[in-house]
């Protein structure tokens, strides 16, 4: 069974090809086309940036764009190029309660105790004391 790929429609290409930075100095540039439908996939997807289909390119080269480009905050932009709606939020409540516990507290004896050894209860003198 073949691993299904996906790739932008050409409308979906003209609204966002505008908004991708050009004039980078470097390496022989891989086409962005294949490594945003590699990156749209791998999101999709929510594998191992390693388990990049070979059809979109390096993963390495995928994985890298995907950063440098979120650093720079071009996918907000490319977001509300496709969506018409702007992906910040302006009011948002956020419930923030915890209760923080040590971490041995799920298990273990439970606190001080206040029974009495077996060999106190019965009144025989423990053997470690003359």
């Amino acid at each position: 069974m073949g691993k299904v790929v996906y790739w932008l429609s050409d409308s979906e290409w003209a609204r966002i090809e505008p908004l991708l930075p050009r004039g980078r100095r470097g390496a022989h540039r891989v086409d962005d086309r294949r490594v945003i439908s590699g990156i749209v996939y791998m999101l999709r997807a929510g594998a191992p940036w390693r388990n990049c289909p070979a059809v979109y390119g390096p993963y390495t080269t995928v994985y890298n764009r995907f950063n440098r480009w979120s650093r720079q905050g071009i996918w907000l932009g490319m977001f509300e190029a496709l969506t018409g709606k702007s992906p910040v939020i302006s009011t948002a409540s956020i419930d923030s309660t915890h209760v923080r516990a040590h971490r041995c507290a799920a298990g273990g004896k439970g606190g001080p105790s206040n029974r009495r050894s077996r060999s106190r209860a019965v009144g025989v003198r423990a053997s470690s004391t003359r």
